[in-house]
């Protein structure tokens, strides 16, 4: 009796014994969520400006460039030099246009690398020096002053129809040439709110990079507004707690979730796919037809004394050549890899693949989001 009574205690107690499942694991790649977000607010501004390139030898603006030879008469009549910019001929100057990007939180005295760029007929600008620039942004107002000799990664020599050009030498950089004049700084003490923006949409991840933001800063701490904004609440202004957060944030790990996306370029032939594109069941038939199209020039010589005339007689011949059909048969939730074996099976070339990719597209049988540049 208590041998029975001991087994069936033993199977209650085994019955009674709380269940451990397992953790919920999740999908998606882990990163950094500084790495796949921006702050709103903290952000990069265009800059552009016109200026003038001088010390060029001999390769810079001709006498047809009219605004460089303006641009130099202004110039020297600020100066005090006077004189009709019809009567100069100079080729040591080029006009061009600068721009800059100025970053977030620049203070005055912040340099900045600026790139020029020739606007008129310039044949390069090695060795060439800019001459002092303001650079305005989008309100109309100045914000970076730049001037400072040339980098240039290329070059140009020759003439008469014998030349050489490596890269282009028709811009140029100037590392640490500009000058910020102007406080862009945002001023993070006074916030009371953040807004995480991502840089690519979803709202999964959206989802999760709030809930992961709660369990550092508490429940509350975060919503997700939309598939690319999350609002953080910032507990109490100050000084450097909007910092100390934007911190711990950017380290935070947070999975996302890369859309089905197939980007092609026609011009090139490039064709980039995501490792989440699937294929749908479908049968692909392709074949080649190749037109050829040659012309031969014959000289036409008259007879002896027959008062004929030497005449170049063009002779044109047609070729055509179609190849047999080539079958690729894909079953359903096909991977890329499929696709891309199946392809190359058959000898597809990338523009091949192109056309096929938005035949496939246009059947309903790609899962994915195609991209056409």
């Amino acid at each position: 009796m208590r041998s029975k009574l001991w087994i069936g205690l033993l199977g209650l107690g085994m019955l009674m014994l709380p269940t451990v499942l397992p953790a919920k694991e999740t999908s998606g790649r882990l990163v950094r969520l500084g790495d796949v977000s921006t702050v709103e607010g903290v952000r990069d501004n265009l800059l552009i400006g016109y200026g003038m390139v001088v010390g060029l030898h001999g390769t810079g603006d001709s006498q047809q460039t009219v605004f460089s030879v303006q641009t130099l008469a202004n110039l020297l009549q600020k100066m005090g030099v006077q004189f009709t910019a019809s009567a100069v001929v100079v080729k040591n100057v080029a006009g061009v246009f600068v721009t800059a990007t100025l970053p977030p939180f620049a203070r005055p005295g912040t340099p900045i690398d600026v790139t020029v760029s020739s606007v008129g007929d310039a044949k390069s600008l090695d060795g060439g020096m800019l001459l002092f620039t303001t650079l305005h942004g989008p309100d109309g107002q100045m914000w970076v002053t730049a001037q400072g000799p040339l980098v240039n990664g290329g070059y140009s020599a020759g003439g008469r129809g014998n030349s050489v050009q490596i890269n282009h030498p028709t811009t140029s950089r100037i590392p640490a040439g500009g000058i910020v004049e102007r406080d862009a700084a945002l001023d993070l003490s006074r916030l009371t709110q953040l807004s995480i923006l991502l840089r690519d949409p979803d709202f999964e991840t959206a989802t999760e990079a709030a809930a992961a933001i709660d369990r550092e800063f508490g429940k509350g701490s975060a919503q997700a507004v939309n598939s690319r904004r999350i609002d953080v609440h910032v507990p109490s202004p100050g000084p450097d707690v909007v910092s100390s957060m934007m911190a711990k944030m950017e380290n935070l790990m947070v999975p996302i979730h890369p859309l089905a996306k197939v980007v092609v370029n026609e011009r090139t032939g490039t064709i980039v796919m995501g490792q989440a594109v699937t294929l749908g069941a479908c049968s692909i038939l392709h074949g080649n037809l190749s037109v050829v199209i040659t012309t031969e020039f014959k000289v036409s010589q008259p007879m002896p004394y027959s008062q004929g005339q030497t005449q170049v007689v063009p002779q044109t011949t047609v070729k055509a050549a179609e190849g047999p059909a080539r079958r690729i048969e894909l079953r359903e939730g096909a991977s890329v890899d499929d696709l891309i074996n199946g392809l190359q099976a058959i000898g597809a070339t990338p523009r091949d693949i192109v056309a096929i990719l938005e035949a496939v597209r246009s059947v309903g049988a790609l899962q994915a989001e195609l991209e056409v540049l």
